[in-house]
């Protein structure tokens, strides 16, 4: 059991630090591909590479006619649109920046179910709400990149919606089918919503430089195959509350590495906003 949990624990350290760096690859990729041909590219190849896990894995596929609705609402907020606005977002923002603001998701969750269901958080989780609030206000008051950041918050915050949304659409299904079977056809639809972005777009298929096509592989294999495979089980061992910790990594990496790797900086108030709304979903995650 102890093994299991630490297997587990390793591997979501591995998707913090998978799901930190895409926001850097989303950003170099970008370059290149429009903001949904991206998604179009990701997503085809994570499905096929998800479909051979779920045949070595002996993962069923077979979903009941009467969930398709569900399912396929599902993967349109939670990956058409989703990645419709965090592209978006992040074509205008640093990734930094874009890292933090979806990094509040499970707050902005918590906050959902509260009103949703009448729930009385405890102080703890209050507490963790209004500081990541706080945070992110910080990093939005003294952006650097005023002339596109309004736009570019306006997106990341349909992200957010788009995500939270996805969640509870989610939620009734993964009682019923394995959360394998469940993300794999949310890819393939999530895709097919896709193609419709990306006709528009005109992308050119071709010509792509080396680092634009790499970045865009890594997105495809790392950040959605390989990364929502292994966060599955970690969800499956630890359950969504320990889960959670790992997430709330995601954007330490994304910053530290644009830091590093970019040249990004953040100013002095925007630090102190990013460190508030980080221990604010930390505490709002560990108290709920």
């Amino acid at each position: 059991m102890e093994t299991k949990r630490f297997k587990a624990s390793f591997f979501g350290v591995i998707v913090a630090v998978i799901w930190g760096l895409t926001f850097l690859s989303i950003k170099v990729a970008l370059r290149e591909f429009g903001p949904m041909s991206l998604p179009l590219f990701r997503f085809v190849i994570a499905s096929l590479l998800l479909a051979l896990i779920m045949i070595l894995t002996r993962t069923r596929f077979r979903i009941a006619w009467k969930d398709v609705p569900m399912l396929s609402l599902s993967a349109f907020s939670g990956v058409t649109l989703y990645y419709y606005f965090e592209n978006n977002g992040i074509m205008r923002l640093t990734a930094s920046e874009s890292s933090l603001i979806v990094g509040t998701i499970p707050v902005v969750t918590l906050l959902a179910e509260m009103i949703a269901f009448k729930i009385r958080p405890r102080r703890t989780v209050m507490l963790g709400i209004v500081l990541s609030f706080v945070g992110v206000a910080l990093i939005v008051m003294r952006s650097e990149n005023a002339s596109t950041s309004v736009s570019g918050y306006f997106f990341m915050l349909g992200a957010v919606l788009s995500w939270v949304a996805y969640g509870f659409i989610t939620k009734p299904l993964s009682g019923r089918y394995p959360m394998l079977t469940i993300t794999f056809w949310q890819m393939v639809i999530g895709a097919l919503g896709c193609m419709p972005f990306a006709l528009a777009e005109q992308q050119s298929w071709t010509g792509f430089s080396t680092s634009v096509l790499l970045n865009a592989t890594f997105l495809a294999v790392f950040g959605s195959a390989i990364g929502y495979w292994l966060y599955i089980i970690v969800l499956d061992e630890l359950g969504p509350g320990r889960s959670s910790v790992f997430i709330n990594l995601i954007p330490v990496v994304s910053v530290t590495a644009s830091f590093v790797f970019l040249g990004e900086r953040l100013s002095a108030m925007q630090v102190a906003g990013a460190c508030l709304a980080i221990a604010g979903v930390y505490l709002a995650s560990s108290g709920s």
